[in-house]
């Protein structure tokens, strides 16, 4: 599917199954999911997921629609990447003799990431940042080679006082 990066936040109750329902539903309708983080929020009985899918906007409206059908969805909310707050983690293992690990030492500082592994042939870098900052950090890190790569996808929090609130529907508390 082509078209923007959307970033969609939902607010579902904290039930097995429920990820599988909103997986399926993307499945069905042959919307691709680029990245999803889930996890329990402050209310042990809600779960927030976070889904990066790409579309033009009749299909993230679409896409939203549909979401919203879902019984255990509390809430769905499209997320503005210049308002929000972005953040994903990468856990890189890179090839490194004794004659490369300073350059990729160097290139860790420049980017803030962490040496959180160490052994003769190889270092394990980790990276918190936004999308871009970690695509950049790979672009750069990629002369090197890499041994393993682990992203966790996208999450996203608005800032200030905006607050994901559930929606009000019947057969919900919230």
């Amino acid at each position: 599917m082509n078209g923007k990066k959307a970033i969609i936040a939902l607010l579902v109750e904290n039930n097995a199954n429920v990820l599988s329902r909103v997986a399926m539903l993307f499945g069905r309708r042959g919307y691709n999911i680029d990245s999803l983080t889930v996890s329990e929020t402050h209310d042990p009985t809600i779960s927030r997921i976070t889904i990066t899918t790409q579309g033009d906007d009749r299909i993230i409206e679409q896409i939203i629609l549909q979401t919203k059908k879902l019984v255990e969805v509390k809430a769905v909310q499209l997320e503005d990447e210049n308002e929000a707050i972005l953040r994903e983690l990468l856990l890189v293992k890179v090839a490194a003799d004794e004659n490369q690990r300073g350059a990729i030492r160097e290139i860790c500082d420049i980017y803030k990431a962490s040496i959180v592994d160490f052994s003769p042939s190889s270092l394990v870098c980790e990276l918190t940042g936004k999308p871009s900052k970690i695509n950049g950090f790979l672009d750069v890190i990629a002369k090197y080679r890499i041994l393993e790569l682990c992203r966790t996808g996208v999450t996203a929090i608005d800032r200030g006082n905006k607050i994901m609130v559930c929606e009000n529907k019947e057969s919900h508390k919230c």
